[in-house]
């Protein structure tokens, strides 16, 4: 299995402005060869069926593959993007969808993902599945979910999810990737940026 993101890119850097903390530049990372969207077919928190290139219309759609009992990384990332989206002004919130893919669907059902994103967001998305199938929809977009171990404790090793956050544009493509040290402002500076260039 593949042990990262491998990916050619066009390095973007990451400065921020001497006053008032706002980005200078583009924070994200702009991929020179998009990556399709997937189109296998997962399970939303109503229970109904849900493919991440079929299923949203919206101009942008950030995508992050995480697990509700994630000590640490994902609720970083988690709190960064429901932070960034809050700055928006109301007509750029209204072009953005967020979707969270569970890795750890054994644990994380309809319910607790509901229950979960419900405290970044009303209307973030979240995707449950069979494992094999939430890997297959991690393939195209360069996405490394490991099938994760169970530890004496009785909790889960699954350390080996990628931690970006990837921007699909109208397209269905995936245009913009982003690190987990991605502040709230450089999310939503990006997100301006990505939707003013529409």
């Amino acid at each position: 299995m593949r042990r990262g993101l491998a990916v050619g890119v066009t390095a973007v850097a990451f400065l921020l402005a001497a006053c008032g903390g706002e980005p200078e530049e583009f924070s994200g990372i702009e991929l020179d060869q998009p990556y399709a969207a997937p189109t296998v077919e997962l399970t939303d928190t109503d229970g109904l069926p849900y493919s991440i290139a079929a299923d949203n219309d919206k101009p942008l759609t950030l995508v992050f593959f995480g697990y509700t009992h994630c000590p640490d990384v994902c609720p970083l990332v988690m709190n960064n993007i429901a932070a960034g989206l809050n700055r928006l002004d109301e007509s750029d919130r209204d072009d953005v969808a967020m979707v969270f893919v569970t890795t750890d669907p054994e644990r994380d059902d309809e319910q607790v993902l509901r229950a979960y994103l419900d405290g970044y967001g009303k209307d973030f998305i979240g995707l449950t599945g069979d494992l094999a199938d939430i890997i297959a929809a991690g393939d195209p977009l360069h996405l490394y979910v490991n099938d994760g171990k169970k530890l004496p404790t009785g909790g889960y090793d699954l350390g080996g999810h990628s931690t970006y956050v990837l921007g699909i544009d109208d397209h269905d493509e995936a245009t913009v990737i982003w690190n987990q040290e991605t502040s709230a402002t450089e999310f939503a500076s990006d997100i301006h940026t990505l939707l003013s260039e529409d």
